[in-house]
C-alpha cells in the first residue's frame, strides 16, 4: 500500500510540473518569462464564454449558437502591459477551419464591442493558407505574405523587397490539427515571423504616420465557423533598446 501511495504521489507532482513547465530554465536564463502559469487565466484577460484553461492550455472555443458565437473578432489580452520590442515563443493548436492569431503592438478599439483590438499580427489558420504572414487587424490588412520580405510604405502599402521561400514549400512545413511552435520578433520598426523553426515572413514598417513601437498582446478567437484554439508554452523576453 505504502508503494502505491508513493507513486500515486509522485504522478501527481510530476502531472503538476508537467502542466507549469512554460519555461525551460535555459529560456529564463535567456531573459524569457512565461506568460501563463498553466492553471487559470489570473494573467489574461478576456470573454469566459470562450477562453478557459484545460489541461494546462489556454484554450478559445466558439460555437455556433449561443454565448459562445461570435459575431465580431474577440481577444483575449496579456495583463503584462504595452510590450515593445520582443522576442515571443509558444506553442499552438487550430482546428482545420479555424482563424486566430498572435496580436501584438495592439490597442483597443473604441466602442461598444469589447475585447477587439487593432494592430499587428501573426496570423494562425487551420489550414494553413495565411499561417506565418503579417496581417495588420483594422491596421492595413495583409502586410506581409509568407515567403517575402516587405517595407510597408505609407498608407499601409506593403512593397516588396524580395521573396525568400515560396509560400507552398514553407505551408509543408505547417501541421494541421496538430501542435506548431510559433516564434515572433519584433525589433524597432521590423517584424520576423516563424513557425517550427522556418521563417515565414519579414517586413519592415516605414509608415511613420501609423507604425507603433509598442502595445498590448493578445490572443485571436475569430467570427465564423465554430473553432477551437489551444495554446500552451507561452514566453517572451523583452529586448532593452540600446541608449
Amino acid at each position: 500500500m505504502k508503494k502505491l501511495v508513493f507513486c500515486l504521489c509522485a504522478i501527481v507532482l510530476f502531472s503538476s510540473s508537467a502542466v507549469n513547465a512554460q519555461i525551460s530554465d535555459a529560456e529564463r536564463a535567456e531573459g524569457f518569462v512565461s506568460m501563463f502559469n498553466g492553471k487559470d487565466l489570473s494573467e489574461w484577460d478576456g470573454n469566459t464564454d470562450i477562453w478557459s484553461v484545460r489541461d494546462g492550455c489556454i484554450v478559445g472555443q466558439t460555437a455556433a449558437e449561443g454565448a459562445a458565437k461570435l459575431t465580431y473578432n474577440q481577444f483575449i489580452i496579456w495583463k503584462g502591459g504595452d510590450v515593445g520590442d520582443f522576442v515571443f515563443k509558444a506553442d499552438i493548436k487550430l482546428s482545420p477551419k479555424g482563424n486566430s492569431g498572435f496580436q501584438y503592438r495592439a490597442r483597443k478599439n473604441e466602442g461598444n464591442k469589447p475585447y477587439s483590438i487593432n494592430g499587428y499580427q501573426a496570423d494562425f489558420d487551420g489550414n494553413h493558407t495565411y499561417s506565418g504572414i503579417l496581417y495588420g487587424e483594422n491596421f492595413g490588412g495583409i502586410l506581409c505574405q509568407r515567403g517575402l520580405e516587405t517595407i510597408i510604405e505609407k498608407g499601409r502599402k506593403p512593397k516588396t523587397v524580395r521573396k525568400f521561400a515560396e509560400s507552398a514549400e514553407l505551408k509543408k512545413e505547417l501541421k494541421v490539427d496538430d501542435w506548431n511552435s510559433y516564434e515572433i520578433e519584433a525589433k524597432d520598426f521590423s517584424f520576423t515571423h516563424k513557425i517550427n523553426g522556418h521563417t515565414m515572413s519579414i517586413a519592415k514598417d516605414d509608415d511613420k504616420e501609423r507604425r507603433r513601437d509598442s502595445g498590448i498582446f493578445a490572443i485571436q478567437a475569430h467570427v465564423g465557423p465554430p473553432m477551437k484554439v489551444e495554446i500552451k508554452n507561452l514566453r517572451i523576453k523583452l529586448i532593452k533598446k540600446q541608449k
